[in-house]
Order: C-alpha cells, then sequence, then structure tokens
C-alpha cells in the first residue's frame, strides 16, 4: 500500500501563506490523479484542488485565485501553495491520490491529515 506522509500546516494569521506538501512512498507504478481535501467538524469532507498526472488542475470556487496545486511526478508529491488565507480556510487538510501499484488496479489512498489553522 502506498503511504501519503503531509507536512506544511500551522498556524497563520489571515493574509498570510502557507505551503503544504505531500509525498506517497510505498510501491507505485504509476498514480494519477492526486489532490487536496479539507474538513472542518461536523462537515463533509470537500475537495480544495485536484490534479492530474498530465498536469490539468481544478479548484474549489472558494480558493480559485488564492491557492495553486502543483507536483512533481519524478519524487511523487503533490504541493498545495495557499495564499490569501482567510479564517473559514481552518480546516484538517487531507492529501489523496490514485495509484496503481504494478500497473494493473487502481487504488485511492488519503493521508493522515494535516491541521491548518488561520487566526483573525
Amino acid at each position: 500500500q502506498v503511504q501519503l506522509v503531509e507536512s506544511g500546516g500551522g498556524l497563520v494569521q489571515a493574509g498570510g501563506s502557507l505551503r503544504l506538501s505531500c509525498a506517497a512512498s510505498g510501491i507505485i507504478f504509476s498514480i494519477n490523479a492526486m489532490g487536496w481535501y479539507r474538513q472542518t467538524p461536523g462537515k463533509q469532507r470537500e475537495l480544495v484542488a485536484h490534479i492530474t498526472s498530465g498536469g490539468s488542475t481544478n479548484y474549489a470556487d472558494s480558493v480559485k485565485g488564492r491557492f495553486t496545486i502543483s507536483r512533481d511526478n519524478a519524487k511523487n508529491t503533490v504541493y498545495l501553495q495557499m495564499n490569501s488565507l482567510k479564517p473559514e480556510d481552518t480546516a484538517v487538510y487531507y492529501c489523496h491520490a490514485n495509484y496503481s501499484p504494478y500497473g494493473r488496479s487502481w487504488y485511492v489512498n488519503w493521508g493522515q491529515g494535516t491541521q491548518v489553522t488561520v487566526s483573525s
């Protein structure tokens, strides 16, 4: 199974920036889509940003123009640059990957989550 390890969360003031990283390790033949989701207590996990292996991206309307997702396929790592942060961005952010360990079946895995807190 592939492990996804996130880093980069923390506490920041409104208007500040953070950069999240998520590195995939384990038996990996190919990683298709990678993405970032977030969740606050009592709410469903929601998509923040998504990127395909070819670099096509998709963002939640609430983060468009402020967040940028990117990936380094050679390092099996996805990043989320978060600028102009708002208190409503406060959440646990989870990395997500759609991968194939041997080039046959595809699987989905999640990271353990990293807390992002934006103070007003």
